[in-house]
């Protein structure tokens, strides 16, 4: 069967309710028929021009902040590629036929973007219903003085709800700027591994809140061997960075002291069990022995680390996976399984930002994975790590934050 083809031109400028498209400057550069009707603007009077500078401002109105509301939120669409919903908002219009005189209005916007084909937001979806005459009529029905008094309150009320929204936001972005920094302070770039490359990489979500959980770390065993972990925290924000910096911390010296992966991560459960917050963190632990070419590891519900062979084959070290830290009542030793390797093979550890999509298994990311390393394979480590973060994140930005380590064996 032929598919039909579709006027898309006709469809936007046919859709109910008024709706544009803007430029992320900010110009017009399309308004369906509603929006030029309700308006009271020609096509031509808006494409190709600033918003503000169309519809202006109430100069008359001293407690007016919908321009300064309106393009926050436009610009808010722009930088976090997410749909951005506003409060009740009154914004007059200037009658076009009679310069001077504001027609009070009020309205339900929504500004929404669209991604090119680079994941770049290059253009907003602007919806506005105007629900002055509904405002009018809920407070119509006990006369003109209750109907100013409903009004103004239900204004009011939208105002205040939009000024908590405000302080909210402000809010998440001090702490997600603290704890960034707590963040990085705490992941350090690696220390020596002598003649075997190592790149470490750690990226926070875009625009969210769950950051600053994950970590990664290498810690230098006798014999010049080498220990390599990475972890997740189930949490977000400055409360997930410092426990974060607790396990770290923890695991780094049991893997120090004890003879294998599975003791440090039964050293790091008993320890998470004192730790509020620590509760179902996920890591993987890999002991590197260069003399007899050999990892070995153990996972606590963690995503396999990769073992990618000069060949371009990969294997998923899946032999030792147990729970999450916490996740049994009482404590049960933790397997560990030892690998083989060969000069020129690959150890990457990554947290589950990498790879896992909320509306796909598990099994395609790792699918995903393991393609790019067998065609990245012969990379420099620094090299490696930017073919995955830029192969495997979404354009559009992560929605979890992710850590990753890799080796060159």
């Amino acid at each position: 069967m032929t598919e039909p083809q579709i006027d898309y031109a006709a469809v936007f400028r046919a859709l109910p309710g008024m709706v544009a498209l803007l430029a992320p400057d900010l110009v017009y550069a399309d308004a369906n028929d509603d929006f030029l009707r309700l308006a009271g603007r020609s096509r031509e009077q808006l494409v190709g021009r600033y918003i503000f500078d169309v519809f202006p401002e109430n100069p008359n109105d001293p407690g007016a902040a919908g321009m300064r509301e309106t393009r926050e939120s436009m610009l808010r669409a722009v930088t976090t590629g997410e749909r951005d919903t506003m409060a009740l908002l009154r914004y007059d219009i200037e009658d076009p036929q009679r310069p001077g005189h504001w027609e009070e209005h009020y309205w339900s916007p929504v500004n929404a973007p669209v991604f090119g084909p680079d994941g770049q937001v290059t253009l907003i979806v602007h919806r506005v219903e105007e629900v002055t005459e509904l405002i009018r009529a809920f407070g119509g029905r006990g006369g003109d003085s209750r109907s100013r008094v409903l009004e103004a309150e239900l204004y009011t009320r939208a105002r205040e709800l939009q000024e908590v929204n405000e302080r909210l936001r402000k809010a998440h972005a001090h702490e997600r700027e603290t704890a960034l920094a707590l963040q990085a302070a705490m992941l350090p770039p690696p220390g020596p591994t002598g003649q075997h490359g190592a790149a470490v990489r750690y990226r926070p979500a875009v625009g969210a809140l769950n950051v600053c959980g994950d970590w990664y770390d290498l810690v230098e065993l006798p014999g010049e061997n080498l220990a390599i972990a990475v972890g997740d925290v189930v949490g977000h924000g400055l409360a997930a960075a410092c426990v974060m910096g607790q396990l770290r911390s923890a695991l780094s010296a049991a893997c120090r002291v004890t003879e294998g992966p599975a003791r440090a991560l039964d050293a790091l459960g008993l320890y998470a069990r004192s730790v509020e917050g620590a509760e179902s963190t996920t890591a993987a632990t890999t002991f590197v022995d260069w003399g007899d070419r050999s990892i070995t590891y153990s996972c606590a519900g963690h995503l396999p680390p990769a073992l990618v062979h000069p060949d371009g084959t990969v294997a998923f070290l899946d032999q030792a996976t147990d729970p999450p830290l916490g996740a049994r009542p009482e404590h049960v030793p933790r397997p560990q399984a030892r690998a083989p390797f060969v000069e020129g093979s690959t150890l990457v550890l990554y947290t589950d930002g990498l790879i896992e999509r909320r509306t796909e298994d598990i099994d395609a990311g790792l699918a995903r994975l393991a393609d790019t390393l067998t065609r990245h394979r012969h990379s420099d480590p620094e090299i490696l790590a930017d073919a995955l973060l830029a192969d495997l994140l979404p354009t559009t930005g992560n929605t979890d934050d992710t850590a990753l380590i890799v080796l060159r064996l």
